[in-house]
Parts: structure tokens; C-alpha cells; sequence
């Protein structure tokens, strides 16, 4: 039985957001994914310059990978978001709140220069143990 829990040390700040470790105990697999984009059907740009709906269609993508392979996303322990503008990291936050609840996994988001497509404002990419 896999058991997956936030973990962080008395000594170390423990943000509201996001976990600052999870320890994950008894898994049978590591799923890594590619980072997400906002692909359309035919491998394009989806959803041009809405970064909402670019966060919201890579987060969909996310979970049907991992629900796919037999997880959920509670197997999620680590993402990275690449964002092409830090300021769409107020936007972001309510995005991962309605994915993951209260608290998500561990986490890094960082700012880039550019994405492997301009129009694209954010990819993501995750850790998940099944």
C-alpha cells in the first residue's frame, strides 16, 4: 500500500501552498511526466493567450496521464511549473488550489524565457508514485 504524506521539519518554513517534502513509503512504480502544455488536437497552441485556460488544460492533461496509469492526483509528490510571465503566478494559485485542495505537492516555479512554442505561457511537469 502506497502511503504518501507532506513532510517538513520543525526547522524549516513550512509554506501554506505547497509541501515543502513528501515521504512516500511502500510504492511499486514512479510515473515522471514530460511537461504539459496546452496542446490542441492536432499538437497545437490550445487556448492563445489565456494562461488560465493554458494552466487548467495542462492540469488536465496531468491527471489523465496519472489516472491512467492507476493513480490520482493525491500520487502526485512533485511538479515544476515554467511560467513565461512570474506575474501569471497570481493566477496560478487558485488553478492548483481547485487541482490538488489545500496543499500541493512539492513544488518549484520558476520563470522562463521562452516555452518550445511562443504562444505557450505555461508547461508543467510532475512526479507521481503509483
Amino acid at each position: 500500500m502506497v502511503s504518501i504524506e507532506a513532510y517538513c521539519p520543525a526547522d524549516v518554513y513550512n509554506p501554506p501552498v505547497y509541501s515543502q517534502a513528501m515521504r512516500v513509503t511502500g510504492a511499486q512504480s514512479i510515473l515522471f511526466l514530460s511537461g504539459q502544455v496546452a496542446y490542441d488536437k492536432d499538437g497545437g497552441v490550445s487556448h492563445r493567450g489565456d494562461f488560465k485556460a493554458q494552466a487548467r488544460e495542462a492540469f488536465r492533461a496531468i491527471k489523465s496521464l496519472v489516472e491512467s496509469a492507476g493513480g490520482s492526483m493525491a500520487s502526485i509528490v512533485k511538479i515544476n511549473t515554467y511560467l513565461t510571465d512570474i506575474r501569471y503566478r497570481a493566477d496560478l494559485a487558485p488553478i492548483r488550489q481547485e487541482i490538488f485542495g489545500g496543499k500541493s505537492p512539492a513544488s518549484t516555479l520558476v520563470e522562463v524565457s521562452a516555452l518550445a512554442h511562443p504562444d505557450w505561457l505555461i508547461e508543467i511537469e510532475a512526479i507521481a508514485v503509483l
